[in-house]
């Protein structure tokens, strides 16, 4: 026995030996290891379950103490996960930023520990820009570019952003998938899936896997970056008549599913209120033009750009004719919605800002929200619903207001988990998009204004309108009777 234990030994060190040296001779980084990540991740998972399952068996429910412990756990739990992030990188990183994004759903601890992964964005090595665009476009940077600036414009989760300029003489911006991404990608996402099981499982009032199914959706159209491009030139279109809005114009001789070269585009972050006061821009202008924008995607066209965090939206002032643009970065992740969807969102709408109660619980049901469209109101518009009821238009935005919001998303977490697992797919998106915008208009300090509600009014109107005719023309084109219609 002893015997044979020795020569299993032996044969396990020489193993491990030669593993060791080949991973030494390769220059394999660990953290590339599907295992590693998995472990990391898994062990993150692990401690987070313990803390909850432990912390509180000792502390009386609804006491201060009670609350004060269940802040600091939120706290460290958000911390590890934030660390857990930015150690796997890539994927793990993207969600880290959208759960960032859900004021109407997460816990304060959470959204402003995570909304520092904007900034904290992994950084691919000169070399490995180089080898993914020799890989891609067949050629030296040299050969296809007189410029190319080494430190990037920004670094994202899934790409980073270098400023070059051709060799007629044009500056562009080249945006190159960080190498590993793409390989990663759906191991990462089967690894979420895997744990946020097993965390329902242990509490099952915890219902985030929408998160991970919107998660495997949208992944492969947002690491193709020819999809992106296809997304920026549609929107262009669509919204030529806004002479306020640039999208930059997309060189597709120098773009691939892992490269995009753009129209260079100059601009401060739309959140930038210093830069804004610097260049004479007027706030009130911005905020209303960006509700002028998102108001016509969501309402009238049903095609959403549903990433507007302030990288992905800048402003600038030209300096001959001082007029005022928003330039639009980042199409990768567009929603379509369908018709009927759009027509009862519209409706609803229109009824949140005329009061209309039973209006508003009929398409909130329509919407699938059930019994729940109270709470589905509130997450909507960001108001209370002593606010929805009295008047979403008429009742100015507090401070205190807000605060008992983000105080009663604890309470509410599990029907809030109930109802994003009812309602359709396309309404998740479209929720992280209003969360966004209103961040912007929160730091602008224009929140609730008067014309945003005019703007969404006025789209509704249009867009009603529109499907009134539509149907009309059909019915009587068929002849119909308009009883069908």
């Amino acid at each position: 026995m002893a015997h044979r234990l020795l020569k299993i030994s032996s044969l396990a060190t020489a193993v491990f030996g030669c593993s060791g040296f080949y991973l030494y001779n390769k220059q394999l980084d660990l953290n590339d290891l599907s295992v590693v990540r998995f472990g990391r991740a898994a062990a993150t998972t692990a401690f987070i379950s313990y803390d909850y399952l432990t912390a509180f068996k000792h502390v009386e429910y609804g006491t201060e103490e009670y609350w004060t412990l269940k802040s600091k756990v939120h706290r460290r739990s958000a911390e590890r996960l934030r660390d857990l992030c930015c150690a796997n990188r890539g994927t793990f990183i993207k969600l880290g930023q959208h759960l960032g994004a859900l004021d109407y759903l997460l816990p304060e601890e959470y959204t402003s520990t995570l909304k520092v992964l904007h900034s904290r964005a992994p950084q691919s090595s000169m070399e490995e820009i180089r080898q993914v665009i020799r890989e891609d476009l067949g050629k030296e940077l040299s050969e296809l570019f007189v410029s190319f600036e080494e430190n990037p414009q920004g670094a994202a989760s899934l790409a980073q952003v270098h400023k070059a300029v051709l060799h007629d003489g044009r500056t562009v911006a080249v945006k190159v998938q960080h190498p590993k991404v793409q390989r990663q990608s759906s191991k990462d996402i089967m690894t979420m899936e895997v744990l946020m099981r097993a965390v329902h499982w242990l509490f099952p009032d915890f219902a985030f896997m929408w998160l991970v199914e919107e998660s495997k959706k949208n992944m492969p159209l947002e690491l193709d970056f020819l999809n992106e491009g296809r997304n920026a030139e549609r929107v262009a279109n669509m919204l030529a008549h806004f002479p306020f809005l640039k999208i930059p114009m997309i060189h597709w001789d120098l773009s691939t599913k892992r490269i995009l070269t753009m129209e260079f585009a100059e601009g401060g972050q739309v959140n930038d209120r210093d830069y804004m006061k610097k260049h004479g821009i007027n706030v009130n202008e911005i905020s209303e033009n960006l509700g002028k924008l998102y108001s016509e995607m969501i309402f009238v066209h049903g095609f959403v750009h549903c990433d507007p965090h302030p990288g992905n939206v800048l402003i600038h002032k030209s300096e001959q004719s001082k007029k005022t643009e928003i330039v639009l970065l980042d199409h990768g992740l567009y929603q379509v919605l369908q018709p009927d969807f759009r027509l009862n969102y519209c409706r609803l709408w229109q009824a949140l800002i005329n009061s209309d109660m039973p209006e508003v619980e009929r398409y909130s049901r329509k919407l699938g929200a059930g019994d729940l469209y109270p709470l589905f109101s509130c997450m909507l518009t960001a108001r209370s619903w002593t606010s929805v009821t009295t008047g979403i238009s008429s009742v100015p935005v507090t401070h205190a207001e807000d605060i008992e919001i983000q105080t009663n998303v604890s309470m509410y977490l599990p029907q809030i988990s109930e109802l994003l697992n009812r309602v359709p797919r396309q309404m998740l998106l479209l929720l992280k998009t209003n969360d966004l915008l209103r961040s912007i208009e929160t730091t602008l300090q224009t929140r609730a204004s008067s014309s945003s509600f005019i703007n969404v009014s006025r789209c509704c109107i249009r867009a009603v309108a529109r499907c009134v005719l539509f149907t009309h023309y059909v019915c009587i084109h068929f002849h119909l009777p308009f009883k069908y219609c």
